[in-house]
C-alpha cells in the first residue's frame, strides 16, 4: 500500500475574525425605540389644565352676591316727629285762615275776641287732627298705590297700629278738655265736623261727588265755629263765598290725583272725568267771585269809605282764582291746595296785596266807629 496514497488528513477549520455588525439585522423589538413615546405618558401636559380646575374662578364676585343692592331700604324710624306728621301740621293753617274769618264783622275788635278766636282755632286743630289719623289709619293699604301719600307714616310702616290708636285717644281726650273749658254748647260746630268727617271716612268719600261736597262743608263748619266764638251771626255770602272756595280745591285736588296716579288708590275718581272736573272747577270758581263781590256789598260790617276799599280788593280775589286755575289746569299742579295758595309766589303776592286793601278797610271802619 503506497503510503502517498493515504487518505488526507483532516481539514483545519479557523474562525473567521469577527466584523463589525450588521445594522440592518438590528431586532425591531428593541426598546430605545419607545423612548420618544415616554413623554405622551407624562403627566407633564396636564400642568396647564390646574388653574382650569382651581376652585377659586368658582366663587362668584361678591359685589353681585352682596344683598345691599337687592333689598330695599328699611325707613328710618323717628318717632316723635312721624307722630306729629300724622297729625299734618302743614294743614293747620287752613284753621289759621278760615276760622278768624269771623273777625271780619266783629266791631270793635277787642283781646277777649282774639282770645276766643284762638280757642276756636285750638279746638278745629285737634278735631282736624283726629279725623286725619283715623282717616290715613283706614286707608293705610290704598294709599300705598300713590306715589306721594306712600310715604305717610301709616302707609310706610314708620308708625304702627298700636301707636296711632293710643294717639287718637289721647285726641279724644284732648278735645274733651277743650269743649269743657269753653262756654256752654259753643262746641257744636266741632261735635257735627268730627260726625260728618267719621261718616266721610267710613264710606261717604267714595261716593261721587258727595266726597268733595263733606270737605267743604267741614271749612263752613270751621266759620260757624268763629262765629260762635266773637259771638256774631255767620253771613250767608261769606258762608257761601267759603264753601264754593274750598269746593273748588277740593276738586282740584281730585284732578290732579287723575293725572298723577289713576283712579286705583281713591274709589270715588270712578264717577269723575278730566272733562267733567274741568267743568266743575270753573263753575265753582265762578260762584266763589260772585258771593265774594254780594258779600262785600251787602253784608260786611265796613265804614262807607272802607266799603269802596273792599271792593276793589275783588280784582285781586278773581285774579287769586284765576292763578290756581292756571296751576291746576295748565301747569298740572294742585295736587296740595295749602302749597298752591301759600308757596306760590305769585299767588303769595296778589294775597298779600288783596289782605293789605281788606287791612286798611277794617281800620278805616274801627276809626269812624
Amino acid at each position: 500500500m503506497d503510503i502517498t496514497q493515504s487518505s488526507p488528513a483532516p481539514a483545519r477549520v479557523t474562525a473567521a475574525p469577527p466584523g463589525p455588525p450588521d445594522l440592518s439585522t438590528a431586532p425591531t423589538t428593541s426598546p430605545v425605540p419607545t423612548i420618544p413615546l415616554a413623554p405622551t405618558t407624562s403627566p407633564a401636559p396636564t400642568i396647564p389644565l390646574a388653574p382650569t380646575t382651581s376652585p377659586a374662578p368658582t366663587n362668584p364676585p361678591v359685589p353681585t352676591t352682596s344683598p345691599v343692592p337687592t333689598t330695599s331700604p328699611v325707613p328710618r324710624r323717628r318717632p316723635a316727629r312721624d307722630l306729629l306728621t300724622l297729625l299734618r301740621p302743614g294743614q293747620w293753617v287752613k284753621n289759621l285762615v278760615v276760622v278768624p274769618l269771623a273777625l271780619l264783622d266783629t266791631r270793635p275788635l277787642n283781646p277777649a275776641g282774639f282770645a276766643h278766636i284762638a280757642w276756636a282755632v285750638l279746638g278745629f286743630t285737634l278735631a282736624s287732627g283726629l279725623v286725619y289719623v283715623v282717616n290715613d289709619l283706614a286707608d293705610r293699604a290704598r294709599d300705598r298705590l300713590h306715589p306721594v301719600k306712600r310715604h305717610r307714616p301709616l302707609a310706610s310702616g314708620r308708625v304702627g297700629t298700636g301707636a296711632a290708636v293710643t294717639l287718637i285717644c289721647l285726641l279724644v281726650l284732648s278735645l274733651l278738655g277743650w269743649a269743657a273749658a269753653g262756654a256752654p254748647w259753643q262746641w257744636w260746630p266741632t261735635a257735627l265736623y268730627l260726625l260728618v268727617s267719621l261718616a266721610y271716612t267710613q264710606g261717604l268719600k267714595h261716593v261721587p261727588l258727595v266726597d268733595a261736597f263733606i270737605v267743604a262743608t267741614g271749612f263752613v263748619l270751621r266759620l260757624a265755629q268763629g262765629s260762635l266764638a266773637v259771638g256774631q251771626p255767620v253771613s250767608e255770602w261769606l258762608a257761601l263765598c267759603v264753601f264754593s272756595l274750598c269746593l273748588m280745591l277740593a276738586l282740584g285736588k281730585r284732578r290732579h290725583e287723575m293725572t298723577a296716579a289713576g283712579r286705583a288708590h281713591r274709589p270715588a275718581l270712578r264717577g269723575y272725568t278730566l272733562a267733567f272736573l274741568d267743568h266743575l272747577v270753573v263753575l265753582v270758581a265762578v260762584l266763589t267771585a260772585v258771593s265774594y263781590v254780594l258779600y262785600v256789598r251787602d253784608d260786611a260790617v265796613f265804614a262807607t269809605g272802607a266799603q269802596l276799599v273792599t271792593l276793589l280788593s275783588a280784582p285781586f280775589a278773581v285774579f287769586g282764582l284765576a292763578r290756581y286755575l292756571q296751576v291746576l289746569l295748565v301747569e298740572d299742579g294742585g295736587g296740595n291746595p295749602v302749597h298752591a295758595l301759600f308757596r306760590d309766589r305769585t299767588m303769595l303776592v296778589n294775597s298779600g296785596l288783596w289782605a293789605l286793601l281788606v287791612a286798611v278797610a277794617l281800620f278805616l271802619s274801627h276809626r269812624s266807629a
